[in-house]
């Protein structure tokens, strides 16, 4: 009688960086390699236009520069002479640029939506505190109420 069927056994080394896995990694390569020619094309670039301006893509020998205003994308146009030579000194097949007009994102501030702790509650939780006998939670339920006291 022939042995049992059992599964073959996979390797255990370990868990694998997302970055390793075949898809993922192709795609934070390119990722990348568009980083990187974003620094060194926009490094190409006078200062003002440089920190208004990134580089989204080279697709087809196109290079597409992002413009937060249809002012700023002309700008970019003005300098596609040399924007180009630079692309194809660094070994980028590039022969036309792009400019989409699409305004960068804004950083909303988030406010603090975190209510601070009254003197009440501070004297409450020390009140529990005292009862606990876990000395851990005990210094836990202090450390809470003493936020209410520093904020005083």
């Amino acid at each position: 009688m022939p042995p049992p069927y059992q599964p073959p056994r996979r390797s255990t080394r370990g868990l694998k960086s997302i970055a390793e896995v075949g898809p993922v990694a192709s795609l934070a390569k390119r990722a990348r390699e568009l980083d990187g020619l974003d620094h060194q094309l926009r490094a190409t670039l006078p200062q003002p236009l440089r920190d208004q301006v990134r580089f989204a893509d080279l697709r087809d020998g196109r290079l597409v520069f992002l413009a937060p205003s249809s002012a700023w994308a002309s700008r970019v146009r003005l300098y596609q002479t040399q924007i180009l030579d630079a692309a194809r000194d660094m070994g980028a097949m590039a022969f036309a640029v792009a400019v989409k007009v699409a305004p960068l994102p804004v950083e909303e501030e988030v406010p603090d939506l975190h209510k601070p702790l009254s003197t009440t509650a501070a004297r409450h939780l020390r009140t529990v505190a005292a009862t606990l006998s876990d000395p851990t939670l005990r210094d836990l339920f202090l450390g809470l109420a003493s936020q209410a006291e520093e904020q005083d």
